[in-house]
This record gives structure tokens, C-alpha cells and sequence, in this order.
């Protein structure tokens, strides 16, 4: 990982859970020389805008960020950051991360049905 760039935390709890994504506007985000996949992982916070903020200082001075955590093997793991947006909802702050996964790590497939539970980022309807 560069050591000039910014990451965030997972300090406790389980790992994050990875959803890899089917919409179309997330092709550009996993474009490059090698194959990676686009994933959505939502955490609890409580100062989601200031995660927010950080990722975006980092970006405008072109340093990556990086999702950091610790994996059910116990290993420090690192998942680059490629977008970030924080909600508030009733049950407190959530942050949203769609991070550029690795082959390798196990996620969920979202075959885009829609729950009920859930608010679309983007502000969309499907």
C-alpha cells in the first residue's frame, strides 16, 4: 500500500461484507490492465461526512484510499476505495464504499432485485 495514501479503519466487528454490483455506470470504475470487480460494502460510523471527506481530499491530491480490515483469517487486509457516500438513516450514520475487489475475496452477487430496506446512492430508479 503507498504510504502517502489515505485509509480508512475498521477498528472492530466482523469483516466487511462485499456485494458485487451489476449496474452499468460501475463498468468505468473497474476498468484497467488488470481484472478486478466492483463491490458495495456498507458500514456503521458515526462521522460518516468526515470518512467522506477524507476519501475526497485524497482523491483532489491524487493519493488513493483504501478500505482497511481485518479478514476472518485475522490478517491485515487493504480494498482500494474507488467511490464514497454516508447516509444518515434512523439507525445511525451508515457508510457506503464501493471498493475495487480483488478475485481473490469472497463477496455476494446483487442480481438487482430491489428490497425495500435499502436506499439507492445514486438517487435513481430502477
Amino acid at each position: 500500500m503507498n504510504p502517502q495514501a489515505e485509509k480508512i479503519t475498521i477498528i472492530e466487528g466482523p469483516p466487511p461484507t462485499f456485494e458485487l454490483l451489476s449496474q452499468d455506470w460501475l463498468l468505468g470504475l473497474a476498468e484497467g490492465a488488470v481484472s478486478y470487480r466492483t463491490a458495495l460494502t456498507r458500514l456503521r460510523t458515526f462521522n460518516g461526512p468526515a470518512l467522506v471527506e477524507r476519501c475526497y481530499r485524497a482523491w483532489k491530491n491524487r493519493r488513493p484510499a483504501f478500505l482497511e480490515y481485518s479478514s476472518e483469517e485475522g490478517q491485515i487486509d487493504h480494498v482500494l476505495i474507488l467511490a464514497a457516500r454516508h447516509l444518515d438513516l434512523d439507525e445511525g450514520q451508515v457508510l457506503w464504499l464501493w471498493v475495487r475487489l480483488p478475485l481473490e475475496v469472497e463477496a455476494q452477487m446483487d442480481w438487482g432485485e430491489e428490497s425495500s430496506d435499502r436506499e439507492d446512492p445514486s438517487g435513481s430508479e430502477s
